[in-house]
């Protein structure tokens, strides 16, 4: 039974992915994340904590921050073994500078896990045994080829205690001139 939601209860923004990258992602995480503590898909965070009470402050600045922004290409560059798991690595200076514009406008409800320096990933396994994870990352590493998408936008969701509760989708580019706009 999940809990009811409450204005107390912090906001997460994540990266969407486009349907192929996120079905690649999404499984994963399924294959290799403890099911018991798989309740969420495969997502790449931006935030990890902002102010539940403050959502309507939170989702403007978000749909300012993406409206007149192309979607920006992602790199997937490589793995990081995190000791108990394996993320993919990200990399994107045009989703960098959204999100570091979006740091700044939230400097005042940001988390000192929200304001170290940004390293994003996709986590798909986590929570597990070293030499598992250890195992994983070598033979994912052992297959990996880097590989780009586009991503269509950014999700604002709700934590409730293990669970999320989807909030908002913000596109990229929604203001932007259809030709001007990436295509995924």
């Amino acid at each position: 039974m999940n809990p009811s939601p409450s204005t107390a209860d912090p906001l997460i923004l994540t990266l969407a992915f486009d349907p192929g990258t996120g079905e690649r992602f999404d499984g994963l995480r399924r294959r290799h994340f403890p099911e018991a503590l798989n309740r969420i898909p495969a997502h790449a965070t931006l935030f990890h904590h902002l102010d539940g009470l403050e959502e309507a402050e939170v989702a403007q600045a978000i749909r300012e921050a993406t409206r007149d922004e192309p979607m920006p290409e992602v790199a997937v560059t490589g793995l990081r073994f995190t000791g108990r798991g394996v993320a993919y690595v990200l990399e994107s200076p045009a989703l960098s500078a959204v999100r570091a514009r979006l740091a700044a406008r939230f400097d005042a409800m940001l988390t000192n896990q929200d304001r170290q320096g940004w390293r994003p990933h996709v986590t798909v396994q986590n929570k597990v045994a070293p030499q598992v994870a250890r195992a994983l990352h070598e033979r994912l590493n052992g297959d990996f080829a880097p590989f780009r998408f586009i991503a269509p936008g950014l999700i604002l969701w709700r934590y409730l205690g293990g669970p999320w509760s989807h909030r908002a989708s913000f596109p990229f580019g929604q203001h932007l001139p259809h030709k001007t706009r990436s295509a995924p």
